[in-house]
């Protein structure tokens, strides 16, 4: 009736336009067009004659085929099929008929596969346009239409690229769907993975036209890895409620975590390296903000996640952005930090399995390919390296310093918490792991950089400067090197080199062993595992763990190679030092079993993997000379440590003897251990390094038989053809040379020194040697023939004590004199060549024979210039 009446009101020769145009428009949906369907266009034509009388019939496949071939006979009406079919996208929405959508959508599906014609691109807006209807809809069945069409829209490459059209809506509407809240779950389900698959989509679209807007932008990444991290999140938490699924299927559909983590995967293998940054902040965000931390486990899982999926080249910068990460949250709870500590542990580990560089290292360089990779990896070198390590050990001393002070340096909104002593310990724990984790990864080079790197940040009471927040400086300093040295424990876990004059300067052995006097029995332990570690190159260490008196060698299985010249050198510059940490540890009334036990295995190893004649002589006398130490009274030891020391002497002896293969030394040490077995069992170590050892009440009497006798032993091996000379020195550890040893000084300087000191203790040369030439071979000795050199300065001051203590005092004092009166002739020298007589006629005396004779002039009596006086 209102149309009828709207009609009246048009003019005559409009009213059949309108008619026309009335009828069209109401049985358009049928397909019939009557008699005026030729006034309409051809396109409009065959896209009404798609959509059949009863939309459950489906699209009519016939008349597709039609419109599909005058698609590709005129793309020029590609873009006015598109505008057409998005006209009654539109109408069938707005009048919930969503048969007639269905079917129009397919549709649009089937001519973007089949086109690909320079004009798509309009064609493509209006298509768009119909899937953001759909996707504004409030209905789940319409938002999922929506986004299967967008996934096949998403997996066609374009010929034609596009500088206009934008994603934005979709990445919002997308990530809308992940976090779906429906009430009904299976819908809620289908929802939530329609968007994983959408953000799929909108990533494959996206990430590699460049015309498009930078999907790796921030303001899409904050809700493209938000949203997939909370659905894997989900996906976890229902997976840990029902860990066996109620209804199995072969068939099984793909689930939600899955999905996700297959859509995760696939954006992180698409970044590079300018854009793993983006990639992974908003991972550390949504981490923080939902306290996932703490659990470690999905943090874990996410971070597992990102380094398989990365490109192996782009690993250092995750673990960057977890270091610095680290640092952000260093006054937060030790969970926290702990939580991010175990997922820089994990992330190190794989990139250490999967780096390029030990590809490269495995299969050797291959041309081009193997210098790109290297290129790639060169910035994990350098300052890099130790920046991590300094971020790691930062963090261990903070922990060190909440855990003694209990507090967070005052922080005023989380010092209020409560800080837990255990859970700073395990984060100390995490993080020495971490740090030998990291280790692992590195070449021996760069492992020795990070060993001095260590050593360095080791605190000196004296030396270094106090913690700020600390309270008392002796624990922190104690609880400081203890953590330092367990790492240093892992970083020298499995080290291996085969030079150890380069691997192991001065600088940081010299440190180490200065540790191992200290009155802490832990931090004397931590140290010999650490020379353990460095010492041992061949597995051979567990042999040695069980002291034990082993009548066969051979069971052990040792490994034995030849000492080499590096390992000669190394030996007569570190030997002496080595010796002397041996003998005073044994000393130390607070070493218990591990202590000894470590002791031995360091003389087993120096035996094995350092050993020449030379080296096996001062062993051998380094064990009498333990066992003289334990006979001796003057020291006041316990009973226990005189016999761990027998006990140390009797092992050792009996394993250096097997290893020098000569009867003769085998048979006595044999004997005197039988004759120990037999009459003192607490002499051996099978009794005093036993759970609960059997020792007498004094150890008064231990004599005759029971001992090793040097005089035997150097009569033994001097037979074949050791230094009987050595043998038959007693072995006294260098007291006095502890601070000399310690000073870091060039070779120029040492030669320069020695040169000194020679021409002042020869004070009767009058004339002056010329100078010797300084060439390879005067430095090569001047460092092989160091130790003989100190056994001469030792022997030297030995005399000079012994004649100040034995010579009379007439002696001694005409001795004295004539120093003082050779150095008063050395002074009346000088005086008379620095004092000269002004060039004055009453100067000299000339007579008529000889030369002038010059006469000395007072001091007071000369003319000086005016120029010369002030």
């Amino acid at each position: 009736m209102g149309s009828a009446a709207a009609a009246g009101d048009v003019p005559a020769s409009r009213r059949l336009p309108l008619d026309c145009r009335a009828l069209l428009h109401h049985r358009a949906a049928k397909g019939v067009c009557g008699c005026c369907g030729a006034l309409r266009p051809r396109y409009k034509r065959l896209v009404d004659n798609i959509f059949p009388e009863d939309p459950e019939d489906g699209l009519v496949k016939a008349n597709m085929e039609k419109l599909t071939f005058y698609a590709l006979s005129a793309p020029e009406k590609l873009d006015r099929i598109g505008a057409y079919l998005s006209e009654r996208l539109s109408r069938d929405v707005a009048r919930h008929r969503y048969g007639y959508v269905c079917i129009a959508m397919e549709a649009l599906d089937q001519l973007l596969m089949a086109c690909h014609c320079q004009s798509i691109n309009l064609f493509v807006e209006s298509f768009l346009k119909m899937v953001r209807k759909l996707l504004e809809s409030d209905k789940p069945s319409l938002q999922i239409l929506g986004t299967n069409s967008f996934v096949k829209f998403a997996n066609i490459e374009e010929d034609t690229p596009s500088y206009h059209r934008s994603y934005d809506f979709f990445v919002s509407r997308f990530s809308e769907m992940c976090h779906s809240g429906y009430e009904d779950p299976d819908i809620r389900t289908k929802i939530r993975m329609a968007g994983i698959k959408g953000l799929q989509g909108v990533v494959r679209k996206t990430v590699n036209d460049e015309l498009q807007a930078n999907i790796w932008d921030p303001q899409h990444m904050d809700k493209i890895v938000p949203s997939l991290l909370f659905n894997l999140q989900c996906s976890e938490r229902t997976e840990s409620r029902s860990p066996s699924p109620s209804q199995p299927s072969d068939k099984e559909k793909e689930s939600p975590a899955e999905l996700t983590e297959r859509c995760f995967r696939e954006l992180l293998g698409r970044a590079a390296y300018g854009n793993i940054k983006n990639a992974v902040t908003p991972v550390l965000m949504h981490l923080d903000n939902h306290a996932l931390w703490q659990g470690k486990t999905f943090a874990v899982r996410c971070f597992k996640i990102i380094m398989y999926s990365i490109q192996s080249q782009h690993s250092h910068l995750v673990i960057q952005q977890l270091l610095g990460h680290l640092d952000a949250n260093s006054k937060n709870s030790a969970t926290v930090r702990g939580g991010i500590v175990e997922v820089l542990l994990e992330a190190a580990a794989i990139a250490a399995s999967g780096s390029v560089g030990q590809k490269i290292g495995r299969t050797g360089p291959r041309g081009a390919v193997c210098c790109v990779a290297h290129t790639l990896l060169r910035p994990l070198a350098g300052p890099t390296v130790l920046e991590v390590f300094n971020t790691l050990l930062r963090q261990l001393r903070l922990s060190v310093d909440y855990e003694l002070t209990g507090s967070y340096d005052g922080s005023a909104n989380i010092g209020t918490k409560i800080i837990k002593a255990h859970e700073e310990r395990q984060l100390q724990e995490a993080v020495i792991r971490t740090i030998g984790s990291f280790a692992n990864t590195l070449p021996t080079y760069q492992r020795s950089e990070v060993m001095l790197f260590i050593m360095g940040k080791i605190p000196v009471p004296g030396v270094h400067p106090l913690l700020p927040s600390s309270g008392s400086w002796p624990e922190v300093t104690r609880m400081i090197q203890v953590m330092l040295l367990k790492s240093l424990v892992q970083v020298t876990a499995g080290f291996q080199t085969t030079n150890m004059l380069t691997a192991l300067p001065s600088s940081f052995l010299e440190p180490l062993l200065s540790f191992s006097l200290t009155e802490d029995p832990e931090v004397r332990l931590l140290v010999l595992q650490i020379l353990l570690s460095l010492i041992d190159r061949h597995d051979n260490r567990p042999k040695f763990s069980n002291m034990s008196i082993i009548s066969d060698i051979s069971v052990l299985k040792l490994k034995v190679d030849k000492c080499s010249r590096q390992d000669n050198l190394f030996m007569k510059k570190h030997g002496q030092q080595l010796y002397r940490h041996i003998y005073l540890g044994c000393k130390e009334q607070s070493s218990g079993r591990r202590h000894y036990e470590s002791l031995f295995a360091l003389l087993g190893l120096l035996s094995v993997e350092l050993a020449n004649e030379e080296v096996v002589v001062d062993l051998v006398r380094l064990a009498l000379a333990l066992q003289d130490l334990a006979l001796s009274t003057d020291e006041a030891l316990p009973v226990y440590n005189r016999c761990a020391m027998h006990a140390l002497a009797a092992a050792y002896l009996n394993l250096i003897c097997q290893l020098t293969t000569v009867p003769a030394f085998c048979q006595h040490i044999h004997e005197v251990i039988e004759v120990r077995r037999k009459e003192s069992p607490y002499l051996l170590p099978e009794d005093v390094f036993a759970d609960v050892p059997r020792l007498p009440s004094s150890l008064d009497r231990v004599e005759g038989g029971m001992l090793f006798l040097q005089s035997k032993i150097t009569e033994v091996l001097g037979g074949s053809g050791y230094n009987t000379e050595r043998l038959a020195t007693p072995y006294i550890p260098q007291y006095t040379d502890e601070d000399r040893l310690s000073k870091r000084k060039s070779i120029g300087e040492t030669i320069s020194l020695q040169v000194e000191v020679e021409s002042r203790n020869s004070p009767e040369k009058e004339e002056r040697t010329p100078a010797e030439e300084i060439t390879f071979e005067t430095l090569k000795n001047a460092i092989v023939d160091s130790v003989g050199m100190e056994e001469q300065e030792r022997e030297r001051r030995r005399q000079v004590v012994e004649k100040f203590q034995k010579a009379p005092f007439e002696e001694i004092a005409a001795h004295c004199g004539a120093r003082a009166t050779l150095l008063q002739s050395k002074l009346n020298q000088i005086f008379e060549l620095t004092i000269r007589p002004p060039p004055s006629p009453s100067g000299t005396v000339s007579s008529g024979y000889g030369p002038s004779q010059t006469r000395s002039v007072p001091i007071y009596e000369m003319k000086f210039p005016d120029l010369c006086v002030y």
